[in-house]
């Protein structure tokens, strides 16, 4: 053989050549088994290689990183006309153009920083796991925690956490085109190849960040972090995107556009002013400069990242954790969520809802795994024969039927400590039935099993032999220790057949009534619950003793022993309740005009069920309950108009299958569950209702369900039970798995888009009035209201304090009763264009007014700029209140809470406006001067009119739109 151990260095070296070693060699080389490693070893190894992470790729130089936010049209005009200061020599006036350039390359830095860090916060909390073999039992664990000589597992689905060689696999398939360029999956075995076999031909290994396909295997880790084949050429695998978005893409064209019309209209102005007004060549330099840094919007692209940037981390600490920034945008027009239904819109944590005896019915109190609750008689109509008249912890049968599911169970439950929390160790559905039991008062401990038939999907049963080691039992028939017992418990048509008698009400076998059955069988099945039954045998009487190996002598049990004559002890209901939050979740999401369709392999029965108790399914308007084999219908009305008028209440699988493409298209905005599907059915599904202009919605879990996730709007993965791979295809991640979280992600995402719409709102409208100052004065042949320097103020103080303000807004009283927006939609409606322009009017006009009525009444022109001056920002201010809603008025209390950041930036702007008015150095660098009493009264009445009058006009817009029924 190539290549052995002695002949080589250690696998974790950089000239190892596993992959030509056989998979025992490579152990011993590790100083590993096939049982792992110890914890501690495990832990000094992890000292001595460091964490198993990809070294961060190399960051641009600090200069380079501040010199990027220069790099953009608005800020060259600043640039521009800092320049032509200096041409005129008015170097105060250059200094202070270049100072805000400066500080707005700052501000734009820091953002930037705030940006990525928030980002990074949410990278850590997409860190993968790995599954693997410590102290010699399997573990989970985060994949930086590997080290060299762990023994992982690695299924379909996975992404792999280090180089490691394969010890066992069985149909493994690994998608290596990361790495190899290939985009066929690899096939991998064990066997040694060539010490010299290319990259992608080293079939025995499995590589850092490549995903597997199909199949499953185990394998040794022979490198991590940076001594990865991955590492090793700096390939990053990236688990979030960069900063830019369709939205900031779109700004950032919009900064160009004004950037060429401000060129075009200070041109235009300019030649006015020289050829009408025959204005001095300095001045019109001046109010060029003055119009074309008033108009510039520079802040706009980074006040919209750092807006979306906050709201993602905000998004992440409500469990939404985003790995594209454009979902960000499209959360808000989701009108259509495709959710699956175990542990998404359940708790997957199986539940008792009901048990059936010979004597009565008895529903069960208490939800999930925790044996909290009782068991109480249902309603007359269900009890049967003879029921007791005692309570349910007098029924011998209701006894017998616990104790059958108590016994023949492999599931513990257990509390763990410090928390109290109950947590299952084993399946679910025993998990329930041993949850039943305890709420029942059966104590095991009384029982020793000898023996077990284990379950399998042929017979459909679990069965064992048991010993009573007490001398009395209530549900048993038997009054001595030492009595043996056959418990079975299985699908309800398996085990009736092979009853010939059911516990009666003293807990003694009487003959079987096989119609009763059958009605509660039918009777539970149509409630959605999985039904299983429990049956019990003495030892010596389960079938011929001929066949029948079980007896006092022998502890054994087969098949034979379970083939006829049992004692049906009783039935019960199985389900997978609701999460509660889940329910308030799907009634919100229908207030706020969004659809939630359920999309399962369970049966139509269960499905229909289920959806109706949360509210997806009307049963006010819905037919009723689907036969087993198909499915009800439900009225017409239910959504769309267009709809067939009798749209299927639910669809199954095979259904779907046999659907053309257009007869889907027809029935799926009307039809909310689809049963007993597979992941490729969701393509179909997500498709056809793209085809109605919906944007859609779609959870996953199952390595088959990313191209699902990948064909929807917004794909969402399961942070917990999902695969490595669903998270790759996925935009948002949640990190409980839970339904609610979606509906959070929504209004965060409506939140979030109306912050961003509320910013630009604000932002627009404050330019164009300083601009619309200046533009008027120079065409009227007037006094300049205003000089460059004093706007690079309004505009510096403003990017300071205002400008993030409403980053931080939360969201609007209505967010979640308002229809989904349209994602065709521009981000500024008419109305609000309209908005604009008459804000930019109302602030600039009480501008011009303020200042040429101050001169008349001959106040100094020094005194009358900063009166000028301080409008702008304190109507900039006032109007700040106006943007806090979009739409409904902000006349109300609620604008003195839920926003600090607000009264932060209020605080601040009045101090440096203080400051611009009053301190002597800013006299000197901006031509201000101190205002006294009346000006002040000025800016402030002339503020609230600004305020008030904008706050007219929402109202007018309101009832325009209510009357057009908008």
């Amino acid at each position: 053989m190539e290549g052995t151990p002695q002949q080589q260095a250690t696998p974790d070296h950089d000239d190892a050549v596993p992959w030509a070693w056989q998979p025992g060699e490579v152990l011993a080389a590790l100083g590993s088994d096939a049982g792992g490693l110890a914890g501690d070893t495990a832990a000094a190894r992890l000292s001595q290689h460091g964490p198993n992470r990809l070294p961060p790729p190399e960051r641009d130089p600090l200069w380079r990183r501040i010199l990027v936010h220069f790099d953009d049209v608005l800020i060259y005009i600043l640039l521009v006309a800092a320049a032509l200061k200096a041409v005129l020599a008015e170097w105060v006036d250059f200094t202070v153009i270049l100072l805000v350039a400066l500080v707005n390359g700052a501000i734009g830095f820091i953002q930037e920083g705030r940006a990525e860090k928030a980002l990074e916060g949410i990278r850590d909390l997409l860190s993968a796991r790995a599954e693997v073999r410590r102290d010699g039992a399997w573990t989970v664990v985060d994949a930086d925690q590997l080290v060299p000589g762990d023994v992982i597992r690695v299924r379909a689905g996975d992404r792999v956490p280090a180089d490691a060689r394969l010890l066992e696999s069985s149909e493994l398939r690994v998608e290596e085109s990361a790495l190899t360029g290939e985009s066929v999956a690899a096939t991998k075995h064990t066997r040694p190849v060539g010490a010299d076999a290319a990259l992608g031909d080293r079939s025995s290994m499995v590589f850092s960040g490549t995903l597997v396909a199909s199949g499953q295997a185990i394998a040794v880790v022979t490198a991590t972090g940076g001594r990865t084949q991955i590492g090793r050429i700096q390939t990053m695998i990236a688990e979030v995107e960069g900063l830019q978005t369709p939205l900031t893409r779109q700004l950032a064209r919009f900064g160009k556009t004004i950037a060429i019309a401000i060129a075009v209209m200070a041109l235009v102005m300019a030649v006015i002013g020289r050829a009408v007004h025959d204005f001095d060549l300095p001045d019109l330099i001046s109010a060029a400069i003055g119009f074309s840094v008033a108009a510039v919007p520079e802040g706009l692209p980074a006040l919209v990242t750092i807006t979306l940037a906050l709201g993602v981390q905000q998004m992440a600490r409500r469990r939404a954790i985003t790995r594209k920034l454009p979902a960000v945008e499209t959360l808000g027009s989701v009108s259509t969520i495709c959710s699956d239904k175990t542990g998404t819109l359940t708790k997957n944590e199986m539940t008792v809802r009901a048990v059936h005896t010979a004597t009565g019915a008895f529903e069960v109190t208490g939800t999930g795994y925790a044996p909290e609750g009782d068991l109480v008689p249902a309603t007359a109509s269900a009890a049967g024969h003879g029921a007791p008249d005692g309570g349910p912890k007098q029924d011998a049968a209701l006894d017998a039927v616990a104790t059958v599911m108590m016994l023949c169970n492999d599931a513990r439950i257990v509390q763990a400590e410090g928390t109290g929390r109950w947590r299952l160790v084993g399946e679910p559905t025993e998990g329930a039935l041993r949850s039943l039991g305890m709420k029942a008062g059966v104590e095991p401990a009384g029982w020793r099993r000898l023996a077990v038939l284990p379950f399998s999907s042929e017979t459909k049963y679990m069965a064992t032999l048991d010993e009573r080691l007490n001398q009395e039992d209530a549900g048993t028939g038997e009054a001595h220790a030492g009595a043996r017992f056959i418990h079975l418990k299985g699908a309800p048509d398996r085990v009736l057949e092979r009853c010939s008698a059911q516990t009666g009400p003293d807990g003694r076998p009487v003959p079987l009534d096989r119609e009763f059955w059958e009605a509660r069988i039918e009777e539970l099945s149509a409630r959605g619950l999985r039904v299983l039954a429990a049956a019990r045998t003495s030892a010596g009487s389960a079938g011929p003793a001929s066949q029948g190996p079980a007896s006092r002598e022998a502890a054994t049990i087969g098949h034979a022993d379970v083939q006829e004559g049992l004692e049906l002890c009783g039935v019960v209901g199985i389900v997978d309740p609701p999460r509660p939050e889940a329910i308030d979740a799907i009634a919100q999401c229908r207030r706020a005009g969004v659809r939630v369709k359920m999309i399962t392999g369970d049966h139509a029965g269960t499905a229909a069920a289920i959806a109706r108790e949360m509210g997806i399914l009307d049963a006010a308007r819905q037919r009723p309950a689907p036969a087993p084999s198909g499915h009800g219908m439900a009225p017409s009305g239910h959504g769309t108009a267009e709809a067939p008028a009798a749209a299927p209440e639910v669809i199954t699988g095979a259904e779907l299958e046999e659907m053309s493409t257009e007869a889907l298209r027809a029935v799926v905005r009307e039809v909310d569950v689809f049963a007993r599907t597979s992941p490729e059915h969701k393509i179909r599904i997500v498709s056809a209702l793209q085809s109605h202009g919906e944007v859609v919605a779609m959870t996953g879990d199952g390595v088959n369900d990313a191209p699902a996730l990948t064909q929807a709007d917004v794909g969402v993965a399961m942070g917990i039970k999902g695969t490595e791979a669903t998270k790759e295809a996925a935009e948002i991640v949640l990190a409980d798995d839970n339904f609610a979280t979606i509906e959070r992600a929504v209004e965060e995402g409506r939140r979030i888009y109306d912050n961003i719409r509320k910013s630009v709102l604000f932002l627009l409208p404050t330019n164009g009035a300083q601009s619309l100052v200046i533009l008027v004065a120079v065409l009227l042949g007037l006094q300049l209201p205003l000089e460059p320097v004093q706007v690079l103020w309004i505009n510096m103080v403003t990017a300071v304090t205002l400008s993030l303000a409403l980053a931080y807004e939360p969201a609007e009283p209505d967010v979640m009763n308002r229809p989904p927006r349209d994602p065709r939609a521009g981000l500024l409606t008419g109305s609000y264009i309209r908005r604009i322009a008459i804000v930019s009017l109302l602030i600039g006009g009480a501008t011009l007014g303020a200042f040429y009525g101050l001169l008349a009444r001959g106040v100094p022109l020094d005194r009358a700029e900063t009166t000028a001056v301080t409008l702008l920002a304190f109507a900039q201010l006032a109007y700040l209140f106006n943007c806090r809603r979009l739409d409904q008025s902000s006349l109300s209390p609620a604008m003195f809470r839920g926003n600090r950041a607000v009264w932060v930036s209020a605080a601040a702007l009045l101090v440096l406006q203080s400051i611009f008015v009053y301190a002597p150095f800013m006299h000197l660098w901006f031509g201000s001067a101190p205002i006294g009493a009346a000006e002040w009264g000025v800016v402030l009445v002339l503020s609230v009119v600004v305020f008030l009058l904008t706050e007219l006009g929402k109202l007018v817009d309101r009832r325009w739109m209510l009357a057009r029924g908008i």
